[in-house]
């Protein structure tokens, strides 16, 4: 029984080999192909040069816009919460009365902080950051109010929120009203979403416009080896012998495009840099515009890859097929 086992084992090993053989020399005539397809590319340098800087044009204005939607989003992370709400405190309510308000409203779960402003402290800051302090000495009376500052806690900073918090501080009967100034927060986050739909949109029809020049770029290529193509298949080519060249120079279209958009984006930054941290320094802040980082990169080329290998499958599926043997 050893013996026939041993025969079964001997079988099976043989079978292995032709099998790993075959995938061996299959993915090493696929490797041989696609560096020859890098070499009929340097051997047409201005037409491959043309088309791989029309590519990385195309790719640079979708990365561009994610870009500046990535840095917006930077700049205006601070604001994404209603930081503050303002309780104006009616004018017939004592100190006292107002001191209470303060320690009623520290007993909110959905208050993290409580600050009282006085109307005198409220005109001495007022005085001394508009520069009319001369001016309103001659004021007869404190036309300021008494108001309380509320921070509300992390879960009731978001715009909604934060309004349904107010709804709710202004039955307080000490409250004249309050103000939160949320409405350029909204409008600031509607003016992100279009610009993200914007993008989308602008970024899709530039990567279809991609697919199709390198389609038509591999479908003139075809057409130039036309009478090539007839011989191998004369002579018994198949079809994965024939279209991986034209899939390969599809490929690196799409490796090299992609490594031309993302040097225009390093550029653009590199070029806006000092313009940035001028404006900037107008508002006394700084900031480092935010590129492209490695994993962003990545998909960047991915998708390069991705749209080479469209393109070029499309061009070859459609156009190879057609050319035979047998028409002239």
């Amino acid at each position: 029984m050893s013996l026939l086992f041993k025969s079964r084992d001997k079988q099976s090993n043989t079978q292995k080999k032709p099998l790993l053989l075959g995938v061996y020399f299959f993915m090493l005539t696929i490797i041989r192909q696609g560096i020859h397809s890098l070499g009929e590319m340097w051997r047409t340098p201005i037409a491959s040069l043309m088309t791989i800087l029309v590519l990385g044009l195309s790719l640079t204005l979708p990365a561009t816009l994610y870009v500046v939607v990535k840095n917006v989003q930077q700049v205006s992370s601070g604001f994404n919460d209603a930081a503050e709400i303002s309780l104006f405190v009616k004018e017939q309510m004592s100190e006292q009365q107002t001191q209470t308000l303060v320690k009623r409203l520290a007993l909110y779960p959905e208050i993290e902080s409580v600050s009282y402003i006085s109307s005198a402290q409220a005109l001495a800051e007022f005085k001394r950051v508009s520069g009319f302090g001369q001016a309103l000495d001659y004021l007869e009376s404190n036309p300021l109010p008494n108001v309380v500052l509320v921070t509300p806690t992390s879960r009731y900073r978001k715009p909604q929120a934060a309004q349904k918090l107010l709804d709710k501080l202004e039955t307080e009967r000490e409250v004249e009203f309050g103000k939160l100034d949320i409405e350029w927060l909204e409008r600031l986050n509607a003016l992100l979403s279009l610009l993200k739909e914007s993008v989308f949109t602008v970024g899709l029809l530039l990567l279809s416009a991609v697919i199709l020049i390198i389609g038509n770029t591999i479908r003139l290529s075809i057409m130039d080896k036309k009478e090539e193509i007839q011989v191998l298949k004369l002579v018994g080519a198949t079809n994965t012998f024939i279209h991986t060249p034209f899939i390969w120079t599809g490929v690196w279209y799409g490796v090299i495009g992609g490594l031309v958009a993302f040097i225009c984006v390093v550029l653009m930054l590199w070029w806006l840099e000092s313009a940035v941290s001028m404006v900037a320094g107008v508002y006394q802040s700084s900031y480092i515009l935010q590129g492209l980082n490695g994993q962003e990169l990545m998909i960047l080329l991915g998708l390069a890859v991705g749209l080479g290998f469209s393109g070029s499958f499309i061009a070859v599926a459609k156009y190879i097929k057609e050319i035979e043997p047998d028409r002239v």
